[in-house]
């Protein structure tokens, strides 16, 4: 789900934690979907498909910062389409995105959490 490597160069920032980086970047990058989520869905209803390439190009940076590759993988499949103007790909292609949301949102909220 995240990439192990990202992670390790993350946490090699701050390898004692004493700054709390790894949470702090979990914690932005979850404060961005809060932000950024209604964004797409607004622009996808209102067929803003400039608007849903920047939100996908905001997603892609940040998920790869923190080692979602698949997810930033979906966010420039998105970006691409919308660039190359084939809007009518991204219906499918937004479905995939939310899906791997999904499954990526609980392990960033995860390197939130203090050590067990």
């Amino acid at each position: 789900m995240l990439d192990p490597e990202a992670l390790a160069q993350l946490r090699a920032l701050d390898p004692l934690g004493r700054h709390g980086l790894l949470p702090r970047v979990a914690g932005l990058f979850e404060t961005s979907l809060d932000s950024l989520l209604p964004q797409l869905d607004e622009a996808e209803r209102a067929g803003d498909a400039a608007r849903i390439r920047h939100v996908a190009h905001t997603l892609k940076s940040s998920s790869a910062s923190l080692g979602a590759l698949a997810l930033s993988r979906c966010c420039a499949e998105v970006e691409r389409l919308v660039r190359d103007g084939q809007a009518e790909g991204l219906g499918p292609r937004l479905g995939e995105l939310r899906e791997e949301l999904a499954r990526v949102r609980p392990a960033v909220a995860a390197l939130g959490q203090p050590p067990a």
